[in-house]
Order: structure tokens, then C-alpha cells, then sequence
């Protein structure tokens, strides 16, 4: 291990020590950090806001590499901090691990279940907000070509793909998508060089509207679209500031309600452990709108959104989830 390595998981423990012990939760964030516009970012704004509302103080960590994850969930839990929350669904091995071996301090998860009675699970309906921007993303284009950018090839990022395609065709039965994956690694989270690389191929192939689910990846693809001058979709935080006039919404995953609330929970006394779902239904899913993109989405765009909405939680309009099967109809 390198000697970087091990003075930043020295320091976290320092910091994380018995000071602290048992009254303060942590965060452990997934490979890309806690300030990647999107997804870990959100996870971090869902920490801060518990923090500024409840006056408690939290430990973070952000791991730079898979081997990590195990060891810094332990140093949390040897040091009492509680809950202790894992973000990405890589973390799942870790989490298992380490919360059979501190059974009595409580753990939470982002987008995997690991299922053990001290350990919360949360996962989202992404499928249902991706089918909200697929519906803007082919009113919004004028070529009827748009495109998809996801970030590791996984079935959770093909689960925002499908929902893509099938909110895409509904709007517009003779829409094209195109779809590229980053990589097979952790590191398809953070590659913005070979993000933009792949929005602009499909920029060049006629795409004018670009949706990603790529982590830091995903400011490559935005960048990639901006400088094209067609509109990018961002994803998991809302992304729209990053380039105002460019973006024509974010599919909003609310990985910062989940963190707030497993935090707001434990200190309550009112921590639950087992599976939380969260979609369209219960305010976990949505899209941004601002002013940044207040003049990119119409009148017409945000009325025909808003009923897919209310359709998907009335379940008069069924949104396939490739993780279901593995499989994507369209």
C-alpha cells in the first residue's frame, strides 16, 4: 500500500477516534469522491443537511481504491461510530463483512441489499425518473436521435438505459437511441475524458439530446454536449447549474434523502433496518427544473413529464426494470 495510503486511513482514524465513540455516524463514500456532481455528491449534501439541522457532527471517508472499503468500514466500527452508511452498491461485500462481525452497530447501504438485521438497505426506481428525461429528451430533440451514456456496465446502469429508451419511445415511437458504456471497472466512474469521447460519437451520429448515468464520467459527457451545442441530462444531483442553457434537466436519484433520513433515524432512536425502496411514489425519483433550465423545458414538455409521472405511481403506465430480468423489451 502506498505511504499516501496509509497516512489518509491513519488520519481518518485519528479523527474518527473515541472522542467521538458512539455518537457520531460516518459516511463512506464509493471510488470517484464526495464532490463528483452526482452521485456521491448527493450523499454528501443529504450528510451536511443532517448536520446543520441536528448540530451532530459526522466522519467521512473517500476511498481511493476497492482494497479500502473493508478496512475503512472496520476502523469506523471499532470506533463505535454509528450508523455508518456505504455508498454504491460496490460496497456490499464490505458491509456484509464487517457488520456479521459488529452485530450491534447499525449500517446502511446505498443501491445494494445486504440483508442482516443491523444493516439497512436502500435502492431506487431509477428506471421510473430515466423514463421522465427519455419523454423530455425526444421532445426536446430535433434530429429524433438522442443518445445514452452510462458509466460502469452493470445491470443497475442498464436499468437507467431501459427506463431511457422506453420514456424516449413513448414520446416518440421512431426516436433512435444511441447507447455507450464507459468501461467493466470502477474506473468507467471517473473517466470525463473518455465521456466526452463517447457523446460527442454519438453527437456525430446525430444525437441532440445526451442522458448520462456515469458518476464524475458524467462531466465529460455534459462538457462534451455544451461544447456541441446540443443539451446534455444529468443525473442523481441536480446537474443543471453545470452548464445553464445546456442541460435540459437531471434525473433526480435522491441519494441525499437517503442518507438523511438513515442518519435522522439512528439519532431518533428510530433506525430500521431491512429494505427501503425508493421511487416516483415516495419522493425518492423526480427531475430538476430551475432557472437554469426554466426556458429549455416547455410548457408542453413539462405537462406530458408530470402525467408520465402520476401514470407510473397510478401504474396505468408500467416502466420495465431490467433488473427484473435482465433483459430491456425496446
Amino acid at each position: 500500500m502506498k505511504k499516501g495510503t496509509l497516512g489518509a486511513l491513519a488520519g481518518m482514524v485519528l479523527l474518527a477516534g473515541p472522542a467521538f465513540a458512539q455518537s457520531q455516524p460516518a459516511v463512506l463514500y464509493d471510488l470517484g469522491g464526495k464532490f463528483d456532481k452526482s452521485f456521491n455528491e448527493a450523499a454528501y449534501a443529504g450528510a451536511e443537511k443532517f448536520k446543520k439541522d441536528s448540530g451532530t457532527e459526522y466522519r467521512d471517508f473517500e476511498i481511493q481504491n476497492d482494497a479500502q472499503r473493508e478496512q475503512a468500514l472496520r476502523n469506523f466500527a471499532r470506533r463505535g461510530q454509528s450508523p455508518i452508511v456505504a455508498i454504491g452498491f460496490s460496497q456490499a461485500q464490505a458491509v456484509e463483512k464487517v457488520a456479521k462481525e459488529f452485530p450491534d452497530i447499525k449500517f446502511a447501504i446505498v443501491d445494494m441489499v445486504v440483508d442482516l438485521p443491523n444493516v439497512r438497505s436502500i435502492v431506487f426506481k431509477e428506471h421510473e425518473g430515466s423514463y421522465l428525461v427519455g419523454v423530455m429528451a425526444a421532445m426536446a430533440s430535433k434530429s429524433g436521435k438522442v443518445g445514452f451514456v452510462g458509466g460502469m456496465d452493470i445491470p443497475l446502469i442498464r436499468k437507467f438505459a431501459c427506463g431511457y429508451v422506453q420514456g424516449v419511445k413513448a414520446a416518440n415511437g421512431k426516436a433512435e437511441v444511441f447507447q455507450n458504456m464507459t468501461g467493466t471497472t470502477g474506473a468507467a466512474w471517473n473517466d470525463p475524458v473518455k465521456g466526452g469521447e463517447l457523446a460527442k460519437s454519438q453527437i456525430d451520429r446525430g444525437a441532440d439530446v445526451v442522458y448520462h448515468a456515469a458518476g464524475g464520467t458524467g462531466i465529460g459527457v455534459l462538457q462534451a454536449v455544451a461544447d456541441a451545442g446540443k443539451l446534455g441530462i444529468g443525473v442523481d444531483s441536480n446537474q443543471n447549474g453545470l452548464h445553464p442553457g445546456k442541460v435540459l434537466t437531471s434525473m433526480l436519484k435522491r441519494v441525499d434523502v437517503a442518507v438523511y433520513d438513515a442518519l435522522k433515524d439512528a439519532k431518533d432512536g428510530k433506525f430500521t433496518a431491512g429494505l427501503k425502496v425508493l421511487g416516483l411514489a415516495e419522493g425518492g425519483i423526480g427531475y430538476a427544473l430551475d432557472d437554469n433550465n426554466a426556458k429549455l423545458v416547455t410548457a408542453e414538455m413539462k405537462a406530458a413529464a408530470d402525467k408520465a409521472a402520476k401514470d407510473i405511481v397510478a401504474g396505468t403506465v408500467k416502466v420495465h426494470d431490467y433488473m427484473s430480468d435482465n433483459k430491456c423489451p425496446l
